[in-house]
């Protein structure tokens, strides 16, 4: 039996009371495997790793990679890694299978790390978690990766499951909105929401044929993420956001500007040049129809921003687009350069560096908005109050 509603425990610190019945974000963690790799360091390595001599592809990595504003990344791959699988690094190789035996456990120990991590700041037991929202679009195989996660964790086998797989960079919102409506309308739930991203499925040798191949290397990287969605917060609970309304949105007739194709070699992905056009086209009207589900005259510089940062280009574009004032969107741009792109991840890396920012303010902004892109064009956003 767990003693998680002992009085006695520590006591909420909010500085704003939750709305009764409204899923509340209760904790965060993130996890990343051991190899951290260096900017400067990453075009001589994966040249080095797939033994390609083209320098004229080579300058192309290296303008990319300065360009991207990423400063560090971690991945799953490793000279170990190539050494035993060495066809990954060779052209027009059969791999999926040999992808999936790296993919499908990293990501799950990833995803086990995270949500550890997520479960020690929340101060709850495994025992209390009455709902699984699994989010990756880096492994492929039945059962899925919420079952071994559920059961590394020791979660009780009448745990509610839900696995979301292959939505790409708006995975992690879509998890949030899911996970919300699940707090929401069940009473006393408790909802672990994971994610858990690896580019082993994308990594192939350069090729002039597959410049988004270039793109890929110079933004992506590897991690995981965890956080814990209840509504009415229990004594011992410390909610720091809330989720008030969620809204996705897909944009009719563009679901070749960002296309995702799962071969014998890995996954292909071609994203097309109108993809920051077509979000910047979009945004305004989005972001407004999300600020007036609060009945409340909210003006963008007066809430705080957590947008997935797919690259610094579409961060630009919004933060133009949308006449937001410097600094809006501090909280993205520092986790791109942290961790790169990181796919459903990074919403939530971003959310922690917000909760920080937010925390050190006497008067920080009420309310917010969570936003990510990803394929379709799908746009997916919350309205975020802080607590």
């Amino acid at each position: 039996m767990s003693n998680f509603n002992n009085s006695s425990a520590r006591v909420s610190q909010t500085r704003r009371a939750p709305t009764p019945g409204k899923a509340t974000v209760l904790a965060i963690g993130k996890a990343f495997p051991s190899q951290l790799i260096p900017q400067e360091c990453l075009v001589e390595g994966y040249f080095r790793d797939t033994k390609c001599d083209d320098l004229s592809i080579k300058e192309k990595l290296e303008r990319l990679c300065k360009t991207t504003t990423v400063k560090t990344r971690y991945t799953v791959m490793s000279r170990e890694i190539l050494e035993k699988y060495p066809e990954l690094a060779t052209e027009g190789t059969p791999t999926i299978k040999q992808r999936l035996e790296i993919a499908n456990p990293a990501v799950v120990d990833m995803a086990l790390k995270a949500s550890l991590n997520c479960i020690k700041e929340w101060g709850g037991s495994v025992q209390d978690i009455t709902h699984i929202v699994y989010v990756s679009s880096s492994e492929i195989r039945l059962p899925g990766g919420d079952l071994y996660l559920a059961s590394e964790l020791g979660l009780k086998p009448d745990v509610g499951r839900v696995m979301l797989y292959f939505l790409g960079c708006y995975g992690g919102v879509t998890g949030l909105r899911v996970a919300k409506d699940i707090a929401e309308n069940n009473p006393g739930s408790r909802v672990l929401l994971t994610t858990s991203e690896t580019t082993i499925l994308g990594f192939r040798p350069p090729n002039k044929s597959r410049p988004y191949d270039l793109v890929g290397a110079a933004l992506f990287g590897d991690g995981a993420a965890a956080v814990i969605i209840g509504a009415d917060p229990r004594i011992n609970e410390s909610p720091f956001m809330e989720l008030s309304f969620a809204v996705q949105q897909f944009l009719p007739g563009t679901q070749h500007v960002i296309d995702g194709r799962l071969s014998e070699e890995g996954i292909n992905f071609k994203l097309g040049r109108e993809l920051p056009q077509r979000i910047e086209d979009n945004i305004d009207a989005f972001c407004k129809k999300l600020v007036s589900k609060s009945n409340l005259k909210l003006e963008y510089n007066d809430m705080f921003w957590a947008v997935h940062p797919g690259g610094p280009a579409i961060l630009n574009r919004l933060e133009s687009t949308l006449k937001l004032n410097p600094g809006k969107l501090e909280c993205s741009r520092r986790a791109l350069m942290d961790f790169g792109n990181v796919s459903s991840n990074t919403i939530f890396y971003v959310m922690e560096n917000m909760r920080e920012e937010l925390k050190k303010k006497e008067q920080s902004e009420e309310w917010g908005l969570a936003l990510a892109f990803g394929p379709g064009i799908t746009f997916e956003g919350i309205l975020i109050r802080s607590l």
